[in-house]
């Protein structure tokens, strides 16, 4: 039976007297003859193509340990932030959660998360990329393990780019001025997800802008630079250089893609398995094209948190140890090319030999780190709603942004 869970106070305290004396053995997890024991019910939140990796790796872990079983549960991205929150309340909660990295302070804040600082599951802690590392923090102490990062980045079709006669695109302005080049083509130049507010930020970033400042508690998703990205977004479709669509955004773009119907995508490393089974040799990937002020793309991935209620502490600590260890990562890199979170893994020959993360690791190291605040996954719904209004035509660019930024100040209490 799992531990009440009550107040977020509560919580707390529960979790920090259970860290405090992890290294005595005394977390639940352990048989009586000292072997790890227990049951870890994992909720994995990847898609279709890399859940059946990561469930064999679960399992392998499953293996290694007979007195432990492990639950996997694949619930998809979809409302898995608010359904954690929801079973957490309800002291329901997994074991194990695959948590992107924007919900790991929001977990945090609410006490559904165990600190793990001094715990078994931050092994060889140094090894984490710091850009990785950074999303784990809240309040001084650490939340989560890291799993996987990534960023967005230009997904292009050689052969389309080779019959229009053009390279890859370094800035959107060059996306615009091949339109023409591509409609002799048969083909439009780009897919812009129109329905998912994370594919805005390398407009918000390419224009210099940013959602808010956190450090000093200001909204600038309105400023000159957010509306500028608003204009940039909207200007691309007026002249024809992109296509976009409000809803199914992903199966349009990934189908629009692997026909031919647009050239190219702006896309992360959770695509290169659909896309490289579509295009073969004829995939290619480059930097997101720059806005008019810099190339810029968010700093993504997913991390593993623990939940604070978690009545086989131990096993937990050690399921998320051997899925965040080096070999881990190196298998799950070779499987399905997604980029690593350990420096040391990145040496691994294996990994040094795969393009694709060759190509997508530098990208990380420059890309923009987002807020880690507790709202930052809040921050998404008012701008999916402003883009959709403006792509619908009820809302011109600079009111789009204007009605963002007000929705900020309302979800974010105090700020400027």
């Amino acid at each position: 039976m799992r531990r009440s869970i009550g107040t977020t106070a509560v919580v707390a305290a529960l979790a920090l007297a259970a860290t405090a004396c992890g290294s005595d053995g005394d977390e639940g997890g352990g048989g009586a003859d000292g072997e790890l024991s227990g049951t870890v019910t994992y909720w994995d939140t990847s898609n279709e193509t890399e859940a059946e990796v990561f469930q064999a790796v679960a399992e392998d872990f499953e293996e290694q340990h007979p007195g432990v079983t492990v639950d996997y549960v694949n619930i998809g991205f979809d409302d898995a932030q608010n359904r954690f929150k929801n079973a957490a309340g309800a002291n329901e909660a997994p074991d194990v959660m695959r948590t992107e990295v924007a919900w790991v302070a929001d977990f945090a804040s609410l006490g559904y998360l165990y600190p793990l600082d001094d715990t078994a599951a931050l092994d060889d802690q140094d090894d984490f990329l710091d850009e990785a590392w950074a999303s784990t923090q809240y309040d001084g102490q650490t939340w989560a393990v890291p799993q996987v990062t990534d960023t967005l980045a230009l997904f292009y079709n050689q052969a389309l780019l080779d019959e229009a006669g053009v390279e890859p695109p370094a800035s959107l302005a060059e996306v615009e001025d091949a339109t023409a080049a591509f409609e002799e083509a048969g083909t439009t130049p780009l897919y812009v997800r129109g329905d998912d507010p994370y594919w805005f930020l390398p407009f918000l970033y390419g224009e210099g802008g940013d959602l808010v400042d956190a450090e000093a508690q200001q909204v600038t998703v309105d400023d000159a630079a957010g509306v500028a990205a608003f204009e940039q977004m909207q200007g691309l479709i007026d002249s024809g250089a992109a296509i976009t669509d409000t809803s199914e955004g992903w199966e349009n773009m990934m189908s629009s893609f692997a026909n031919g119907d647009v050239a190219m995508m702006i896309n992360g490393p959770w695509a290169i398995a659909d896309a490289t089974a579509a295009l073969g040799e004829d995939l290619g990937v480059a930097p997101v094209p720059a806005g008019g002020e810099a190339q810029g793309s968010p700093l993504g991935g997913w991390n593993y948190g623990v939940y604070a209620g978690t009545p086989d502490a131990d096993a937990s600590f050690e399921f998320v140890k051997y899925m965040a260890a080096a070999e881990t990562q190196t298998r799950i890199t070779e499987e399905l090319s997604l980029l690593p979170t350990r420096a040391s893994v990145y040496e691994d020959p294996a990994v040094q030999g795969n393009e694709m993360v060759q190509f997508f690791k530098p990208a990380v190291d420059v890309a923009h780190e987002r807020p880690w605040i507790p709202e930052a996954q809040s921050l998404f719904e008012p701008l999916r709603v402003s883009i959709e209004a403006m792509l619908t035509g009820s809302a011109a660019p600079d009111e789009a942004a204007s009605d963002t930024g007000d929705a900020y100040r309302d979800l974010l209490e105090d700020w400027s």
